[in-house]
């Protein structure tokens, strides 16, 4: 019954865990107050913010326990359809991601408010929103609910044209990056081109030995990307380096026109030099630490997310100073501590 937000049920919980939700709300209540003062002070400084936002919700959140009927589950709450990617080089069984996919036929009903409302609910955490998996704006891979892999699954078309135009009205400049990774086809890039919103490109996915790879920053077409050493789902710029067989090392170091000696700020010298709009380096690679700090690995489900700052933040301004000198010498401005 409470699956189903029965209101007997639902009167019911809010009589007897009285304590637990008020404790809840208090304290997502503090936590809404102290970012936003946080967000506040960084926006005095110059500083902007720049949020996550994954494109599904998981099939166990709020978001789908409120609004069932926009999203691919059954009466009783079970995955209709759900989320993933199709098998490819890296996985014979692609990956399932567990999350049910969009009903986007009630969203167009309801002339995808809840999108609306979850947009402008991150733009007050954040001054801009990563979208990840963006490509899913365009289509999507839908698995059976039942389904234990990615196989079985097909492309459908998502209306996301539709909505990003009225982002673009709801929010101006549409303060958004795509995470355009994975299966890039051309009618994702136009449907990210046709927005004007910027890409990414990350610097560890550049020297495959294909003088064209579209990671490498002599073939930006344009300034509209961000360039990334690496992100939170990569290895350190360390942990990388060591990883590679001494072909790919060969690659790196013809291409760079030097020996590497310090991973994370050779590609971020290099990130500087591009004609990227933006460059964003993760704090491990500015600190030139190994795997040992890596952030993400993908596709597990323990051990992430838990990497701390190992030092007192006085010691980080050596690493600031020499990022904001680096940036100053390539035109980008100073970065102070």
């Amino acid at each position: 019954p409470l699956a189903r937000r029965q209101p007997d049920a639902l009167a019911r919980i809010r009589r007897v865990a009285a304590d637990a939700i008020d404790q809840e709300a208090l304290l997502q209540w503090q936590l809404d107050r102290q970012w936003g003062d946080l967000l506040g002070h960084a926006q005095s400084k110059g500083i902007t913010v720049i949020g996550d936002m994954p494109f599904y919700v998981a099939h166990d959140s709020s978001d789908v326990w409120g609004h069932t009927h926009l999203f691919s589950v059954h009466g009783d709450g079970s995955l209709r359809e759900q989320s993933g990617v199709p098998p490819d080089y890296f996985s014979a069984t692609g990956q399932l991601w567990g999350a049910p996919t969009f009903a986007w036929g009630r969203h167009r009903q309801e002339d995808f408010r809840w999108w609306r409302e979850r947009i402008r609910r991150q733009l007050r955490l954040a001054h801009v929103l990563r979208i990840g998996h963006f490509r899913a704006l365009e289509s999507y891979w839908a698995v059976p609910g039942q389904d234990q892999d990615a196989r079985g699954g097909c492309w459908r078309q998502s209306p996301g044209a539709a909505m990003l135009g009225q982002w673009r009205e709801a929010f101006q400049d549409l303060p958004l990056i795509a995470e355009d990774l994975g299966v890039i086809t051309p009618a994702v890039e136009a449907l990210r081109d046709d927005f004007h919103l910027p890409g990414m490109k990350i610097l560890q996915f550049a020297f495959d030995g294909n003088a064209n790879n579209p990671y490498l920053p002599h073939t930006y077409s344009s300034d509209n990307h961000v360039v990334f050493t690496g992100t939170h789902d990569n290895a350190t710029s360390v942990g990388w380096w060591a990883s590679l067989n001494p072909e790919d090392r060969q690659r790196v170091e013809a291409y760079l026109g030097y020996p590497v000696t310090a991973p994370g700020w050779q590609l971020l010298r290099l990130a500087l030099m591009s004609r990227a709009a933006l460059v964003i380096t993760p704090l491990q690679d500015l600190m030139s630490l190994g795997d040992e700090a890596r952030m993400n690995r993908p596709g597990t489900t323990t051990g992430n997310w838990n990497w701390r700052i190992p030092v007192p933040l006085e010691q980080l301004d050596g690493h600031l100073q020499g990022y904001g000198a680096m940036g100053a010498l390539y035109g980008r401005g100073a970065v102070t501590a």
